[in-house]
């Protein structure tokens, strides 16, 4: 593996910092203390191909490569991570699934769309009684003449109430646990199938996070993606700036060699982050095995991005606290990172049985 990005990967990274610098930051604050989606925002992204990263180019996206996909989510969440979450979980989760197990035809109906930006997705896996342990979920699809009615309700969804498409999560084959779960695709407007009441949450305010209720939702049977029983298958920035400025007995707070040393261990921890996402990426194109990759670098990522967060805190001092500041948003936006999509102590087992398997 080379550390050095290619001129394409570069440019590409400078057009996603040059937005997030223009468009997010302290542009989104407002939306931040209203617990508003910003929609104007997001729709910018589409005409950038943000929104259709990972989708083929024959189906309108811009095919990207993995190392390329990482660095525009990193320069994203560098400006705001509501607004990273939103594009991450559109791209990761609902586009990518339909592009990399649907049907032709589902790839010609939802990926243009989706990529363009015209809508954004969804993906409901997670209930309220089954996180960690998603395989026991409970929502159910039963086969019906015309199609599939389902039933049940999924929790903590990105994009639920603002997505015009969901990929589902659904029991078809209740006697085989992880091996009965099939997916779906369910477009908003399908009778029976609603959001609901957007979360309240501790950070993350500007994206959307509700519930998906199934109540006998009818669905066609060109709904179901891939084979049946195959859908479970399937913040250092501102601390600087605010060092340079905040003086203290004559000082500036760059200069006070306790606040230097904590600030070097962070940037280093976000380095050793950066590398590792990257080489998890750069597996992912290579074809080659990145689960155990992929969990280290979320592991480590997201513990330094909340270690980060809190030194970030603690170096504005009160100032930290209050809401003029963006580390205080900085600070609640980190902590998701450590539970969704697979918290801290899942990583840790994923990454323990591949020790012991090796051992």
């Amino acid at each position: 593996m080379t550390f050095e990005l290619t001129a394409e990967q570069a440019a590409i990274r400078a057009v996603a910092r040059d937005f997030a610098e223009a468009e997010l930051g302290d542009k989104i604050a407002p939306y931040d203390a209203r617990h508003e989606f910003p929609h104007e925002i997001v729709a910018k992204l589409g005409p950038l191909g943000f929104l259709g990263v990972l989708v083929p180019e024959e189906y309108g996206g811009a095919g990207l490569d993995y190392v390329s996909y990482a660095l525009i989510v990193e320069e994203l969440n560098r400006g705001d991570a509501s607004v990273g979450i939103t594009m991450w979980a559109h791209n990761s989760l609902g586009a990518n699934h339909i592009s990399l197990f649907g049907s032709t035809e589902q790839k010609r109906r939802w990926l243009p769309r989706l990529a363009a930006g015209e809508m954004l997705a969804a993906w409901g896996l997670t209930e309220p009684g089954s996180g960690s342990d998603a395989a026991a979920l409970l929502t159910r699809a039963e086969a019906r003449a015309d199609g599939w009615a389902l039933n049940g309700s999924k929790a903590f969804i990105t994009n639920a109430s603002v997505g015009g498409v969901a990929v589902v999560m659904a029991r078809t084959d209740p006697d085989k646990k992880s091996k009965g779960i099939s997916a779906f695709v369910v477009p908003k407007g399908t009778p029976g199938f609603r959001a609901g009441t957007p979360y309240r949450k501790l950070g993350l305010h500007a994206s959307d996070t509700a519930e998906l209720i199934f109540e006998d939702a009818r669905v066609e049977a060109g709904a179901l993606i891939g084979e049946r029983g195959q859908g479970f298958v399937q913040a250092v920035d501102q601390s600087v700036k605010y060092m340079k400025q905040r003086t203290a007995f004559g000082r500036t707070l760059a200069e006070f060699n306790g606040l230097q040393g904590m600030l070097a261990e962070v940037a280093t921890d976000v380095e050793v982050a950066r590398l590792l996402t990257l080489r998890a990426a750069w597996l992912k194109d290579a074809g080659q095995p990145a689960m155990h990759a992929a969990a280290k670098a979320k592991v480590f990522a997201s513990e330094a991005a909340m270690k980060a967060a809190t030194r970030a805190v603690q170096i504005h001092g009160g100032a930290g606290y209050i809401t003029e500041f963006p580390v205080e948003r900085i600070f609640r936006d980190a902590k998701l990172t450590e539970i969704g999509e697979g918290t801290s102590e899942i990583q840790r087992m994923v990454i323990a049985r591949e020790i012991l398997q090796l051992t």
